[in-house]
């Protein structure tokens, strides 16, 4: 197409100040995209974080409540009829019911402070992993959590004293990060026979439900408060998916403002096409009015100048689409220190989407330039020097 090639004679005659505005639009598509892949990134980084706990119903004494994970000590409790209520409210679905208290702890000399966990040992390998060792099985001996054998150099074998008791480790539990049923990795896990022996407390401080399908996490909520808080509140029940939705909507939403941030840089890029264009018809004003008086029409006039923007938003866009996957590469590597989640797909489309928006930007920044080159009038233009 003739006008087409007008298009590109006036990029190469004018490189330089092309080149300029090619380079906006490539840094505004890098900036978009790389924005975009490392909000996007984030938000799948704390999902997969806290998504073993999306499953999860916690009940608490209702004098109680929580934070950071765990239960505030109270004097309230659940008792082991409630506990039995629980289960027969719940049906097939999985009930660990938790004593949770904080001791002294002492390993070679050094001492700190540590949270206990005790629990039937049959209802472990239901809520936690182990990474080293095996699962506590008789009533002596304890489990730790990856954090706390860190800080104490633990192994399988090692010997802790909780309290005035000394305990063997035969496991190490693999890493959960933040919970909002229980906080293991810097914790001390005991048989619950352990933990009434040595605290004398039959009771529990809380009790989790492990819903096997997520559809009746609803269901298995209202069965809960209806078997415990019949005439009067006895238990506080929290949906651990509500928290986790509202954690990756706070995230959605941070995403989303770092990639209107990129998209600054576009607009800016757009402002710089537009002045391209502005001063390509003022240059050529002549040449428009030779080729209106010949017979060419406002419309393919302006598509001369809007091709002239397309081709400098898509050179401009593609270029920035090949090199935001490195700048994708490098915000997750100074970020998160982390690029796992580079190659999801829902990371790679703000690849072609930031493309999109570059074209669409230097196309909309030349649609006035185009509209004032094709309303010129002919004679005018012909007696312009």
């Amino acid at each position: 197409m003739i006008f087409f090639e007008f298009a590109r004679r006036s990029i190469r005659l004018h490189w330089l100040r092309s080149l300029l505005a090619v380079l906006g639009i490539v840094i505004g598509v890098i900036a978009i995209s790389s924005m975009g892949i490392l909000g996007n990134s984030l938000v799948l980084s704390v999902g997969e974080a806290l998504s073993d706990v999306g499953d999860t119903v916690v009940v608490y004494p209702h004098a109680g409540g929580f934070g950071n994970g765990a239960p505030l000590q109270t004097d309230t409790v659940i008792t082991g009829r409630q506990v039995q209520q629980i289960e027969r409210a719940v049906g097939v679905n999985d009930v660990i019911p938790l004593h949770l208290s904080a001791d002294r702890i002492e390993v070679g000399g050094e001492r700190g402070v540590v949270q206990v966990y005790g629990m039937d040992t049959a209802d472990i390998p239901l809520l936690l992993e182990v990474t080293d060792g095996v699962y506590l099985r008789g009533a002596s001996g304890a489990m730790v959590g990856q954090a706390l054998a860190r800080t104490y150099n633990l192994g399988v074998g090692s010997r802790i004293t909780v309290g005035d008791q000394s305990l063997r480790v035969v496991g190490i539990l693999a890493e959960r990060g933040v919970g909002f049923d229980i906080n293991p990795d810097r914790a001390v896990i005991v048989s619950d026979q352990w933990y009434r022996s040595v605290y004398g407390e039959e009771d529990y401080d809380q009790v989790i439900v492990k819903v096997r399908n997520l559809e009746e996490i609803e269901e298995v909520k209202h069965d809960i408060d209806a078997a415990l808080n019949r005439r009067e509140i006895e238990v506080d029940i929290f949906d651990t998916r509500m928290i986790l939705e509202t954690i990756l909507e706070t995230f959605g939403t941070i995403s989303t403002f770092t990639t209107a941030i990129g998209g600054i840089s576009l607009v800016v890029a757009g402002v710089s096409i537009f002045n391209v264009q502005m001063m390509s018809v003022t240059e050529r004003t002549r040449e428009v009015g030779i080729i209106r008086s010949i017979g060419t029409r406002r419309r393919e006039v302006m598509k001369m100048f809007l091709y002239e923007a397309f081709l400098l938003g898509f050179l401009g866009s593609a270029i920035g689409g090949i090199l935001s996957f490195g700048g994708g590469y490098l915000a997750l590597l100074v970020m998160l220190q982390d690029t796992t989640f580079l190659f999801a797909s829902s990371s790679l489309v703000y690849i072609p989407y930031g493309m999109l928006f570059g074209i669409g930007t230097s196309l909309i920044s030349g649609v006035y330039p185009a509209w004032k080159a094709a309303n010129l009038n002919p004679i005018e233009a012909l007696r312009y020097e």
